[in-house]
Order: C-alpha cells, then structure tokens, then sequence
C-alpha cells in the first residue's frame, strides 16, 4: 500500500535538522519512500491525506512506562515514592489479573495513540497480555517481565522472561522487542542481578532498571555496598550490556562518567520525579557528558497521565527554572530528547525516531489550526510550548493509519473505556 502526504509541514529530526514548510512524503508498505519539499510526485496512491495547515513528525516515543498501571490513576496520589509503593501500589497489584493487564495496557496504549505517542517502553508482568495488546492494537512497544530478586517469584521471573523473548521478540511483524527488565538495584541483589546478565548474555537482549530514583535508595546502596547505584552496577558487569536506566535523578559526576563510558541509556521521567518528591535529574549535565537522554512518563498512577506532548514541555520549563538559565534545553533539545533519544536508548535508531527515506513510517500529523498554535513563527517552539494531545490529528505506525482525524481504527476505543471503568471499581470498591 502506497500513501501520499502532500502539502504539508513536516519536521524530520534528520540529522540535517531539516524543517520543511511545505512538502510531501510517500510511504510504501512500513516505510518511508520518499519525503521533499515542494510539489508532491505524480502517480497513483493508494491513500492521498491532504496537509493544509497540518504538521508531520515522528512518533513520540516514551522511553519508560508501567502501562497496566493505568487502572490505578489517581487511586493513591500525593504521597512518597515508598510509602506510595508499599501501603498502596504493591498491595493492589497483587489482585490484578491477566485480564486486567490486557485491559489497562488497552487503556493507556488508546491514551499513547491519541496523544502522539507510537513506541512505548513497558515494565511489568503477565507480559504476555501486553503483548497481546499490542499486537491488536498496531502500537511499537519494547517490553520486559518486571522482576523483583528477592521472594518466591523472583526464579519465575527469569524462566518467564526467557520464555516471553523466545515467543514474542521481534513479533507482530517486528513492531514487539523484548529486553529484560530487574526492577532495581534495591530490589535485585548482586546474585540476582548476575543471573540477570547471563540471561542478557544468552538471549541478545538489553536490559531496562531504575537506577537512583530517590535520594534514600542512593544512601542506601551506597551504605550497603560502599558505592553509588551506578558504580555498583557497573562493578556487576551490568553496563557491558546495552542499558536502559529509568529516572537517574541522583547522580555524581563519577556515576556520569561512567554512565557515558558505558553508553547507558536514560528515560528521563520528569512529571512522575516531581510528583513523588524524588528530584530534579541533571538532564542538562548529562547532556553536556554525552550521554543519551530520552523521555518517559513511568507509570499513569505517579504522572497521572501518558500524554509525551505534555511530558516534553514540562522537561523543557522545569530545566530552565531548576538552573535558572533559560537557554538550556531549547525547543529542538527537548524534541528530539522525545523522539530520535527515545529510538537510540531503545536500539532502535536505525527504524525510527526521524522522517528519512527507508526508516519505518512511524509518523504523527498534528492539526495546526487551532488558537493556541497560532501564528506559527516556529514550528518546533509550537510543537514543544503550545501543542495539545489533541491537536494530533493522523496517527502512522509501520505504514498502517492506527487513527485518523482523532477515531481510533485498529480497535473499538469505547469498549476499552468501558472495560476499564469497570475493572477499576471491582479492584478498589470490591464491586
């Protein structure tokens, strides 16, 4: 199938930084064929979407995200990241089921395509339903078997990782990637962290953590083994393998070092940071060391939304008050922190994250026509300070329309609404 974007502006993220006001872009099959300013080639297409006053642009990509969770949004707000986990989160995610996952990740992945979002990092469990979802609902998605190193669970959890990559990486026609996914060094002792990496060593696969989240989980690994989260990571052996650490709010200027020696990935998660207390990440300071830094949301019941387009704009302001320099982290910073960042920390920069001839057409058309996007002196100041979740119109991934002119058409979003407002009362009111 063959689809013609024509008259339309289109940001690529290219490595030209190239910014098009008026051009075209043809897709073929789950590509990009061909993308260039002015008049659109002749020929027959099989689908034609007139621009007009519209914006093309790759998919945000949300580097860290617990997607079922969000069946617990706005179920246990303004409190402590461990108290938050220990008197709420944990207990009621132990009565979740397989239905109930497959559900929520339902619901947030409606939530992610309305808002722009096409790829999306997960941790959690029964892994097999997220899977499932995504593979219905037409999303990219990396996903990992959350495990926790200590308890019962914690043998199962490596035998269901390995199992989960042998069935589903690389799946529903390459849009699913498997890494693995130990909770955190706090959670996952040394012995178990070692396993981790022999079962990184055996699969390929990379490795997803949270890594110095809060100012009391960095006191504590250090105390406990006489080294930061980071350098005791990499003492395991942990960064030889590609890494993708979540949040890295506490950091040193050693654990940097390291960080960028090793090529260590970080999903920055500004929102969720803020609301749990936990700090400010030194964003632009990793920046200046060279280290990759991508966005995520973390979870629905810590942001309490999915919504990237929102989560780049508070990177961008809370940088600026936070160093009292408001130049930064500009506009085309915090985009491509949500874009071509969020493809590189996933493995994934050589298929998406920027419009170019032979990367997967994984593409959002924003509407331009609307108040609060008007006039458009700046297309990528627009985009980052004034776009709204819904002003994305048209939603592309791997060449296929997931939604057009804001209806959902690879599943039946209502049902999804009803379902979850369903389970969501049966999980906290008993019925």
């Amino acid at each position: 199938m063959e689809i013609l974007l024509k008259d339309i502006s289109i940001i690529t993220m290219n490595e030209a930084d190239e910014i098009i006001e008026k051009g075209y872009l043809v897709i073929s099959g789950d590509k990009i064929k061909e993308i260039g300013e002015g008049d659109a080639p002749g020929g027959s297409f099989d689908k034609i979407i007139e621009g007009g006053n519209k914006l093309a642009m790759p998919g945000f990509i949300n580097t860290h995200t617990h997607a079922a969770m969000t069946l617990l949004r706005g179920y246990a707000d303004d409190l402590p990241l461990m108290e938050w986990l220990q008197t709420k989160i944990w207990p009621l995610e132990e009565k979740l089921t397989e239905e109930h996952i497959y559900w929520g990740t339902m619901l947030a992945i409606a939530e992610m395509i309305k808002s722009g979002t096409t790829t999306f990092a997960d941790m959690y469990f029964c892994m097999d339903e997220v899977a499932k979802a995504v593979e219905k609902t037409g999303m990219r998605a990396v996903l990992s078997r959350g495990m926790v190193g200590i308890g019962l669970q914690s043998e199962l959890a490596l035998k269901q990782s390995e199992e989960l990559i042998k069935t589903w990486h690389n799946g529903a026609d390459g849009r699913i990637t498997f890494m693995l996914g130990p909770h955190a060094p706090y959670t996952c002792p040394p012995n178990y962290l070692k396993k981790v990496i022999a079962l990184a060593e055996k699969t390929g696969v990379g490795i997803h953590i949270h890594v110095a989240e809060t100012k009391t989980e960095f006191e504590d690994i250090k105390k406990q083994y006489g080294k930061t989260p980071v350098e005791h990571l990499e003492s395991l052996g942990l960064f030889n393998y590609k890494v993708l650490a979540a949040h890295c709010v506490h950091l040193t200027e050693n654990d940097m070092e390291i960080m960028n020696k090793h090529n260590v990935g970080v999903a920055h998660n500004p929102e969720s940071n803020m609301k749990l207390a936990s700090g400010i990440a030194p964003v632009p300071q990793m920046l200046k060391k060279g280290i990759t830094v991508a966005l995520g949301t973390d979870g629905a019941s810590s942001n309490n939304n999915l919504d990237m387009l929102q989560e780049m704009r508070t990177c961008a302001l809370l940088h600026k008050v936070n160093t009292m320099d408001p130049t930064v982290l500009p506009a085309y910073e915090a985009l491509k922190i949500a874009t071509a960042n969020g493809a590189k920390v996933l493995g994934l920069e050589k298929k998406i994250g920027k419009l170019e001839t032979g990367k997967k057409a994984d593409i959002i058309i924003l509407d331009l026509d609307a108040p609060h996007i008007m006039p458009r002196y700046d297309l990528v100041a627009n985009v980052v300070y004034a776009a709204q979740a819904g002003d994305v119109n048209t939603v592309i991934i791997d060449g296929k329309i997931v939604m057009e002119n804001r209806e959902i058409k690879t599943f039946d979003e209502k049902e999804v609404l009803d379902k979850a407002a369903r389970i969501g009362w049966q999980l906290v009111k008993g019925y």
